[in-house]
């Protein structure tokens, strides 16, 4: 029988997607910021491009984890006893801020805040490849107490 794709399956596809538009955006702007200083027509080119493209694509990337993890947790699962998810989240949260910032820094040369998202995205595709290597918390289990009149005869 063949699999058909869930909903699951779709939004994490979909995750994917903005998550490499978002970068790959990120890296051609880069690019564009050395073109940008040398001429005149190419002025404020790469901050409305980070405004129209990373920043949207990074925002969908949040969105679409945010709908994961909430489906993950309502499917009974225990997303947050892996350790690289608090690590990538604190990451992920450092990252939409600095792209939220990067458009004003652009718009007046700076290059500090864009290199610092392009960072952040290296960072987290790396914990979320290699997730495997920071370990998951140990789940605790909780003794059962047994209630009054369930014990057979002779215990």
């Amino acid at each position: 029988m063949p699999h058909t794709p869930q909903v699951f399956d779709i939004i994490k596809w979909l995750h994917l997607v903005a998550v490499a538009l978002g970068g790959g955006a990120v890296m051609v702007i880069l690019i564009l910021v050395g073109f940008e200083a040398e001429r005149e027509d190419l002025k404020g080119l790469t901050a409305v491009l980070w405004k129209r493209t990373a920043s949207w694509a990074f925002r969908i990337a949040v969105v679409l984890g945010l709908i994961l993890l909430t489906l993950q947790v309502l499917a009974g699962a225990h997303p947050f006893d892996a350790m690289y998810l608090h690590w990538k989240l604190v990451m992920v949260l450092a990252l939409l801020m600095c792209s939220e910032m990067a458009p004003r820094a652009l718009g007046s040369n700076r290059r500090g805040t864009p290199l610092l998202a392009f960072l952040f995205f290296l960072l987290i595709t790396f914990v979320a490849v290699n997730k495997d290597a920071f370990g998951t918390k140990a789940r605790r289990v909780e003794p059962s107490i047994p209630v009054a009149g369930t014990l057979e005869k002779g215990q």
